[in-house]
């Protein structure tokens, strides 16, 4: 069995040693460039990199933007697989189809969808057409605060896919007998949604969650295909700063917002796995 070990940490030594070489030691340098003053005599400064940070108007407002996205993007990501999910494990004749289909965004290169949406969402584009036709004015889509809605609508086209394949995937673990017995019982679709389905993919379900978050957290390439590098205000997030600071050298300020941004990442993950616990504690 010890022989069987040390074979696979042979196998395993070149990814951790890429891992450490490429992860953790930038990482920990990092930490350094964040407590330096970035000139030539790379003087320790302490925090003052992080006190000046959270002075600075357009970081609050990047990380403002990306909270508030994800806040959005997240669980509507969440409800919306879990729901068409439920919805197509039902259907039999033509599932497979369905299921196949969903992934073909998750999967289609990026500049791809840039360039539909570009065309979408163009001020004499079709969205603006249909706005017309139904009795509105045109909206600049690309250039005002309306940009949230074709970024948000962008997330959930690409990622939809991906999360509806792991609901689905747990939905068939779930005996129909249950099901049977629940309809016979008179619960509906939302009855049994919060009382069965729910308790019995829970791990799942959190998974996708953080999945989802994830994703959300990382949405700057939405923003910055569609917008470039400095958007509309209301869609400027944290990673516009960072980008446009790394831009210009400036890599004390980068470090110092990815580590503060980082720590509140940790926090936000660390409060739903502890809520994810409780919830499955009270279902057992």
């Amino acid at each position: 069995m010890f022989e069987k070990k040390k074979s696979v940490l042979i196998f395993l030594l070149p990814g951790l040693l890429m891992l450490m070489i490429f992860y953790v030691l930038p990482f920990i340098s990092g930490i350094g460039f964040s407590l330096t003053d970035g000139s030539y005599k790379n003087e320790f400064v302490g925090l003052q990199n992080y006190r000046d940070l959270w002075q600075n108007s357009m970081f609050l407002l990047g990380l403002r933007n990306t909270m508030e996205l994800s806040l959005i993007c997240a669980p509507l990501l969440w409800v919306l697989s879990f729901l068409l999910a439920s919805a197509l494990s039902g259907i039999k004749p033509y599932g497979g189809f369905f299921r196949s289909s969903v992934l073909l965004p998750y999967l289609t290169p990026g500049s791809a969808i840039l360039l539909v949406w570009l065309v979408l969402f163009d001020y004499g584009g079709p969205m603006n057409r249909l706005f017309m036709a139904l009795g509105f004015s045109r909206v600049e889509w690309l250039t005002t605060g309306a940009l949230r809605f074709p970024v948000i609508l962008m997330f959930l086209w690409k990622n939809l896919g991906f999360c509806l394949i792991i609901f689905l995937a747990a939905l068939q673990s779930i005996p129909k007998p249950l099901y049977e017995y629940a309809e016979l019982e008179g619960a509906g679709f939302f009855t049994r949604a919060f009382h069965i389905t729910l308790p019995m993919i829970l791990p799942n379900a959190f998974l996708v969650f953080v999945l989802a978050w994830i994703n959300a957290f990382k949405i700057f390439k939405e923003v910055y295909f569609i917008a470039g590098a400095y958007p509309d205000y209301s869609v400027y997030t944290l990673q516009n700063y960072m980008n446009n600071m790394f831009q210009k050298m400036n890599y004390q300020n980068v470090t110092a917002a990815a580590y503060s941004f980082g720590l509140i990442v940790i926090a936000i993950f660390g409060a739903i796995f502890f809520l994810q616990r409780r919830a499955a504690r009270g279902l057992n």
